[in-house]
């Protein structure tokens, strides 16, 4: 977007005539980060690696969604997912990189390798795989966007018994910062959102342990863990043009937990 169109009036958190990419759509922040930009004019594709999961999503949202299966682990199937976009909407303006996996709960020490390599392909190699196939795509077009990672204040602070899920997300907030440097020149701004404790079926191994859930209220000014949908907001803004002039910065959205 030229400074020009920038001056010609208000700028609004919408994303009318926008297409975006959501990834780990099928529940929780994705899904609500999906139904949101729907809300607000965009078309939504809906990805999760299994199909079914996401084909719910897409049918209850309605025309503007449309569902795709990927890996995003993997390099091809993110080419394929773009292309698959582009086939069905005509381009892609903005990427959320939503889907994770933190398969192993408990000491750092006791990891291994096959659930250190996991979470690494999925959090760290999948958001920069999906990242430059959507960055090379909005290149091409000579066209501007929006690249949202979704982190986690687990890579801002020590995360003990989910050390490497939080070193995955500080990778994240790092990409976050060298892509937005990179690509500045390109109007393809990237940022990424770090969420709190959520009410998702992933937080599930803390927020159903009585003993630890306490901790997160002890923890948290506002006393309480967040819903998908207030997290949405936030990727909301960094989506649209409301938020024009913000590159590499990380939102953190967590009830003021970081600052405790």
């Amino acid at each position: 977007m030229s400074a020009t169109n920038l001056n010609s009036g208000s700028l609004k958190i919408g994303l009318e005539n926008k297409v975006a990419i959501v990834t780990g759509a099928s529940r929780g922040i994705g899904e609500a980060i999906a139904r949101t930009f729907a809300e607000n004019g965009a078309n939504v594709v809906v990805a999760s690696r299994k199909l079914e999961g996401v084909t719910a999503v897409a049918e209850s949202i309605g025309p503007r969604a449309h569902a795709i299966a990927a890996h995003t682990g993997r390099e091809a199937d993110c080419a394929a997912l773009v292309q698959a976009a582009v086939a069905k909407f005509g381009k892609v303006d903005i990427l959320v990189n939503n889907a994770a996996t933190n398969p192993y709960f408990g000491p750092m020490i006791d990891i291994d390798e096959g659930a250190w390599d996991k979470t690494f392909e999925v959090n760290v190699k999948g958001y920069f795989w999906l990242s430059r196939e959507v960055a090379k795509h909005l290149r091409s077009r000579d066209a501007s966007g929006s690249i949202v990672n979704v982190a986690s204040v687990a890579g801002l602070v020590a995360s003990p018994l989910q050390a490497v899920y939080g070193m995955t997300k500080a990778s994240i907030i790092s990409m976050t910062k060298t892509l937005a440097y990179e690509l500045a020149a390109n109007n393809i701004r990237v940022n990424a959102i770090a969420p709190g404790f959520v009410d998702t079926r992933f937080a599930a191994a803390v927020l159903k342990n009585d003993t630890l859930l306490d901790e997160v209220i002890r923890m948290t000014p506002m006393k309480r863990y967040a819903q998908p949908n207030e997290i949405a907001g936030g990727a909301l803004y960094l989506a649209s043009d409301a938020s024009s002039y913000v590159t590499g910065h990380t939102l953190v959205i967590d009830g003021g937990m970081t600052i405790a």
